[in-house]
């Protein structure tokens, strides 16, 4: 079955678009094509990402991307779109949230907390949380007429489990108001003489033991956090499940994208599976990359052979070494076809667009546009499968 990119961009009920898959498979750059193409077709899209590598940013033209949208210059507004993007800033977007659930005096005895700043910058998932948060401010922005974005593009994090960010809100959320934070939030809570008590009759051992594991200054700065936090826990797991639900309602599309290799695709496969476990909208497979011949209808073996006879011949070296590079390519080319024809086997429900490689990196906006159009064009595969 074949992805129609481009009934997808042009649904106004497609609110949401999020590219998501194993490292290193071009999400940023797909992500990015379809910011770009569906602005170019009169949407008005915002291009959120949290690739490190800023790859998405030299595509755009940007001298670098922040935690705030940046109107994208170049792009063909003849439709009547427009393209912004940003980078995710994680410590920031948790800043915000602390700033916006907080009193400006709580606020600042959090942001101030030691504790607090290695949770914001380190804390595993966090990252992914963050990113969830920041697709709830952008939607909320929209919803609220703040901001004319109709179309929200999310470039998933580059994690070592293409799964981590479906996960990392909850997790997060779980060990906020969990139960190891409440153990640490009751001598706080206690105060005076009552935190005495419960220091040496209730978690006593406990604390004791958490003393020595983190040592005391450590201890203290996650109970004045905590301390300082214990309004908001609710806030947290609200927030969670509140991204958690919006990832599952109409209007959010999943995009997986692999490349065409045996653990890219395993793991597309894997991501497929949950997304549907979870019941959330997948919309197809992009298959990036895919190997093509210019002379599809010349197999290998006939490649070689030739190349041989002028060989033997004597003759034409050049066009026999051409052909030698026309038969690896298409031994390539079977290969990534007998790959993915095993995905869509166990998928055969799975619409599939699939985007050719390219002899140079994506750099440029007219990269990024070649292959939003190599996406479009999809409905005639590059090979079947």
């Amino acid at each position: 079955m074949t992805l129609d990119i481009d009934t997808l961009l042009d649904d106004p009920a497609t609110r949401i678009l999020v590219c998501c898959g194993s490292g290193g498979v071009g999400k940023t750059t797909t992500a990015a094509a379809l910011g770009v193409r569906a602005a170019e077709r009169g949407r008005h899209v915002v291009v959120l990402t949290i690739d490190p590598a800023r790859r998405l940013a030299q595509s755009l033209g940007l001298a670098e991307l922040d935690n705030t949208p940046r109107p994208v210059a170049g792009v063909d507004t003849s439709a009547g779109g427009a393209l912004h993007a940003m980078m995710l800033d994680m410590k920031r977007t948790f800043d915000e949230v602390i700033e916006g659930h907080a009193t400006a005096e709580k606020a600042a005895q959090i942001l101030e907390n030691p504790f607090y700043q290695a949770l914001s910058s380190s804390f595993a998932g966090t990252q992914e949380y963050m990113a969830m948060e920041k697709l709830g401010q952008l939607r909320a922005q929209a919803d609220a007429g703040e901001h004319d974005w109709d179309l929200i593009v999310v470039d998933t994090p580059p994690s070592r489990s293409a799964l981590d960010f479906l996960d990392a809100p909850q997790r997060l959320g779980s060990f906020l108001d969990g139960r190891f934070i409440r153990v640490l939030s009751a001598p706080a809570k206690a105060g005076g003489r009552a935190y005495f008590k419960v220091m040496s009759a209730a978690i006593g051992t406990a604390t004791g033991l958490m003393t020595k594991l983190l040592g005391a200054q450590v201890l203290k700065d996650v109970q004045t956090f905590v301390a300082a936090l214990d309004t908001m826990f609710g806030g947290f797991r609200e927030r969670a499940d509140a991204t958690y639900r919006l990832l599952q309602a109409p209007g959010t599309a999943f995009l997986v994208v692999a490349a065409p290799e045996r653990d890219a695709l395993r793991e597309a496969s894997y991501f497929v599976e949950r997304l549907e476990d979870e019941g959330m909208p997948l919309a197809g497979l992009v298959l990036n990359r895919v190997h093509t011949g210019p002379a599809e209808g010349l197999s290998a073996e006939r490649a070689l052979t030739a190349a041989e006879d002028l060989d033997d011949a004597g003759e034409h070296a050049l066009t026999a070494g051409l052909l030698r590079i026309h038969a690896d390519r298409m031994r390539l080319s079977e290969r990534e076809r007998a790959v993915a024809s095993r995905f869509v086997q166990a998928h055969p429900a799975v619409e599939v667009a699939q985007v050719p490689a390219r002899p140079q990196d994506v750099h440029d906006l007219d990269g990024l546009r070649g292959v939003g159009a190599d996406l479009a064009r999809s409905g005639q595969p590059a090979f079947s499968l």
